[in-house]
């Protein structure tokens, strides 16, 4: 029986040139060997399988030729397959469409617009072109050999671009997403956390994917899965969903609390603005992001960042800095370190957020400025992070027009002037 089972879920497996196909280590022709183990009985013969699975398609964030067309078998699996292996199914199919290597970030979610932008100029089409032009001038043998090795290989749908080929993953994963939605009804709360963590990674599903995450929330008694339905729907939602949102900011359970705050702490702070803030709510925000930020909370099952919320909250009030910064920035750097990237980020987020236009601010005199933005200035000024590699910092403050030096803004931030020109604009120092 169970042989008929899986033989029914990977029906047209062997129709598909896996040996034509390639993944991390050469040919994709074990590919379909590994996709029925992790279908059968034998627990350990299943996670080896696993284990090979996932370094073949899916190595160190590569995806090649072959991992489109494992996605569809994969579905299958996560859909109706044994129950130990529908989880990890759906964890494949979301590292298959987005990794750490993608267009994609926290809080803001996954930005398509801009991965497609990119992938455009390197699709195996352009790519074939691009080589039939090298081979028109190369006249070195070896160099030749170079070349047609790598058309043939783009030829057969293939890419050199990482971002290029990983979109055709994600391709073949969006259109699965049909068929996928329903597991939101599955009697299983893994499944069902799992399903809603994918769906938060496809934005350009939300209209078809909001309605059935509001319906699995109305109906979810698991914490761990109603968080991830809320936070996926804050990513691929719209502030029409503000409404809906706010009244689990009051939900008995605190994670539950922060699902929602980090759901609605994003719609506020993207997308078209739709008027007056309303600051009652963004209080309500702030006050349970702060909570989540001023200790260490990590959730197993909760796949977003890495299952840090404390990490999490603080990206998520960094736009939102300009409301509260005495509050906002401290509890920002309490849960990321006085240093490093990840408080770099957050501070530009909340500099961006507070000076959202370059041109509102230029030669606007300190003494001028709202409180909120000179605390925020104020705060960068002691705490940077100043001279990181990239200078993240600095180059946040060049692009607002702002003093870009830790000198130039500490004097700015220090003039009691009313005097224009006391406002020390850009230390520009590019040549």
């Amino acid at each position: 029986m169970i042989r008929e089972q899986n033989e029914d879920l990977l029906a047209g497996l062997d129709d598909l040139d896996w040996a034509g196909l390639h993944h991390a280590y050469g040919s994709a022709e074990d590919v379909p060997g590994q996709l029925r183990q992790v279908c059968g009985a034998d627990d350990q013969a299943r996670e080896d399988a696993w284990r090979r699975l996932f370094s073949n398609i899916f190595h160190q964030g590569t995806r090649d030729t072959a991992s489109p067309h494992a996605v569809p078998f994969l579905a299958r699996i996560a859909i109706a397959g044994p129950r130990p292996a529908r989880p990890t199914a759906l964890l494949m199919l979301t590292r298959l469409a987005i990794d750490w290597h993608d267009e994609y970030d926290l809080p803001g979610g996954i930005d398509t617009v801009a991965w497609r932008a990119v992938a455009a100029d390197f699709t195996p089409e352009k790519m074939v072109a691009w080589y039939d032009g090298e081979l028109a001038a190369a006249e070195d043998p070896e160099r030749r050999r170079s070349l047609q090795e790598a058309r043939a290989y783009c030829a057969a749908g293939g890419t050199p671009d990482s971002r290029a080929s990983a979109l055709v993953s994600y391709d073949a994963v969006r259109a699965e997403l049909p068929a996928l939605r329903c597991l939101l009804e599955d009697p299983d709360a893994e499944v069902r956390t799992r399903t809603a963590y994918l769906l938060a990674w496809f934005p350009e599903e939300g209209a078809r994917t909001v309605p059935a995450l509001l319906a699995c929330l109305e109906r979810e008694a698991d914490s761990r899965a109603a968080v991830t339905v809320l936070v996926a729907a804050g990513l691929v939602g719209d502030q029409a969903l503000v409404g809906r949102l706010r009244p689990w900011l009051t939900a008995p359970d605190p994670l539950v609390c922060w699902g929602a705050a980090t759901a609605l702490a994003r719609l506020v702070t993207t997308g078209a603005d739709t008027g007056p803030v309303d600051e009652d709510l963004v209080s309500q925000i702030l006050r349970e992001l702060t909570r989540t930020a001023a200790a260490p909370m990590s959730v197993p099952g909760v796949d977003f960042n890495d299952g840090n919320l404390q990490g999490y909250a603080a990206r998520s009030l960094a736009p939102l800095a300009v409301h509260a910064p005495g509050d906002v920035l401290p509890a920002i750097v309490n849960a990321l370190g006085p240093t490093g990237a990840l408080v770099a980020e957050a501070l530009t987020a909340a500099l961006t957020g507070a000076f959202p236009s370059p041109e509102g601010h230029t030669g606007v005199p300190f003494i001028s400025l709202s409180k909120c933005r000179q605390d925020i200035l104020r705060f960068v000024v002691e705490h940077g992070p100043w001279g990181q590699y990239g200078a993240p910092i600095e180059q946040c403050l060049r692009e607002l027009n702002l003093p870009d030096s830790r000198p130039a803004l500490s004097a700015y931030t220090q003039s009691t002037t009313d005097d224009p020109s006391s406002c020390s604009p850009r230390t520009d120092r590019r040549s």
